[in-house]
């Protein structure tokens, strides 16, 4: 069952309710989709492969294979030859960029092309916070605003680029464990050849499978809270693989921490607008942080519950 593909360059054109209900479907039904054409250059694009890649091969691969915490417990467990698997860690090599943090220095042109490469992608997720708006029949520029906690440009994006080299033995560990993400829109450049990446749909496991030069998108634990339970955070997990090192650049538009998140009032029937029934509570996502910290890989009710129990 393939993951939804759709081609945003028809946003604009006459297929563009079409492609609004293609885009809503993707929210409502998957939590997950491709976009193509997207706007974002190919050019661009082939260079931020370039440059992760090398930056990999020339910064972290060594290090990885020498000092990881995964490679040193994976070792230790097949020396006993014991028939476990690693449930507490993750077989990946990863960063984050930030605005404000340090960044590989080593690369050349990796600032430079991962700079342009995070504006453009800032601009999309943007765009496709808009259609949200426009879908959920919320005011335009409501998405936005709660992230940034008013008109001030205060939304945290960050960057998390990833590589899963080849495992030994990769029916014991999982590149990266099954989760939610916490935040609001997720925009990823998977690698286009070394696929792993899957959703959980309908109680199955599903591949997403790999789209040369096309950006995935899924919603965050906060787009399930805004809207209500309308768009639903998905279970995604990284299986480890035994051949090829599988490139993944992740870029997370999350509120800012000082944010307060709640379900839109368009959204919450006129009767259970002081009681939400579900219970999505109202918070400050900082908080909704500290325990998604803690709780991560664990259903992501109880973390609903306890930001709830807090206010």
């Amino acid at each position: 069952m393939p993951i939804p593909v759709i081609d945003f360059s028809k946003l604009n054109g006459e297929e563009r309710e079409k492609t609004m209900a293609e885009i809503a479907n993707g929210c409502e039904e998957w939590g997950f989709f491709q976009l193509v054409n997207h706007g974002i250059p190919v050019e661009l694009l082939e260079r931020v492969k370039k440059v992760t890649t090398e930056c990999y091969k020339v910064e972290r691969e060594e290090n990885f294979f020498k000092d990881s915490t995964p490679v040193k417990l994976l070792k230790e467990l097949i020396e006993k030859n014991g028939e476990e698997k690693l449930e507490n860690l993750d077989w990946e090599d990863v960063f984050l960029l930030t605005d404000d943090n340090e960044w590989p220095p080593k690369t050349p042109g990796f600032k430079e092309t991962m700079t342009e490469y995070r504006a453009e992608l800032k601009k999309l997720a943007e765009k496709l916070m808009e259609v949200m708006d426009e879908n959920l029949g919320i005011p335009k520029g409501h998405i936005k605003k709660l992230f940034n906690g008013g008109d001030e440009e205060t939304a945290f994006f960050g960057t998390k680029v990833s590589h899963y080299p080849p495992c030994p033995h990769p029916e014991r560990v999982t590149g990266l464990r099954s989760h939610t993400d916490a935040g609001g829109v997720i925009l990823l450049f998977q690698d286009d050849v070394v696929g792993g990446l899957e959703i959980l749909k309908d109680g199955k496991w599903t591949d997403v499978q790999p789209i040369p030069n096309a950006i995935c998108i899924n919603t965050g634990d906060q787009i399930e809270v805004l809207s209500n339970g309308r768009y639903k955070s998905v279970w995604h997990r990284v299986q480890a693989v035994p051949n090829g090192t599988r490139r993944s650049i992740a870029s997370f538009y999350n509120p800012s921490y000082n944010a307060t998140i709640e379900p839109a009032s368009q959204l919450i029937q006129k009767e259970n607008k002081e009681v939400n029934h579900f219970g999505y509570p109202k918070f400050v996502f900082g908080d909704y942080m500290s325990v998604y910290t803690e709780q991560k890989f664990l259903p992501k009710e109880p973390r609903f519950e306890a930001v709830k129990a807090a206010n």
